[in-house]
């Protein structure tokens, strides 16, 4: 059995992607208010601030910040994607999945990256707003409704227009 290390650093900032099993399902948009609020149910309990998040069908991407000498995320996302689970049918598992009472909703496991500077951190908060229209789900980052980006435009910290819209690059590039 693989062993995974996460990493432990205290208050750290870390990026996450977290999927669905189902690649193909819209669930986490389908239950966007169940996921909202078993979120700020696990968020007040265990504090810790979300500095960028997009809620894509199949998968999300945050950026978190920890409280000064806590490093345990994975608690967090255990308490958040059990809560999301908890009264969701099951979907059919192997024995596995059933041995460790797992619903078969989430992937097992979770990306996680520790941000290294202002740079890493103004990169990846990009790519998370950026994340709808890179999948095709929107033209302008703007148009993705569950995203952090509206607050970053409510605070000034960006444009409306930021990112562009893909329907203004033109394909015909000949001579």
């Amino acid at each position: 059995m693989s062993r995974y290390r996460r990493a432990k650093l205290e208050g750290g900032t870390f990026f996450f992607t977290v999927t669905l099993a189902d690649r193909s399902s819209a669930l986490l948009i389908a239950e966007i208010d169940r996921l909202r609020e078993v979120y700020r149910s696990v968020q007040k309990r265990r504090p810790f601030e979300t500095v960028a998040i997009c809620v894509l069908p199949d998968h999300l991407h945050a950026i978190w910040s920890l409280p000064p000498s806590d490093t345990d995320f994975a608690t967090r996302w255990n308490l958040i994607k059990g809560g999301f689970s908890r009264g969701l049918p099951t979907i059919p598992n192997s024995s596995s999945k059933i041995a460790k009472r797992e619903k078969g909703i989430w992937q097992r496991r979770y990306w996680e990256h520790v941000i290294r500077n202002d740079a890493d951190l103004h990169n990846h908060i990009d790519y998370i707003h950026y994340n709808p229209v890179r999948h095709g789900l929107v033209a302008r980052a703007c148009d993705w409704p569950h995203s952090s980006f509206h607050l970053y435009v409510r605070r000034g910290e960006l444009p409306m227009d930021w990112g562009g819209d893909v329907r203004d690059v033109g394909g015909d590039f000949g001579e």
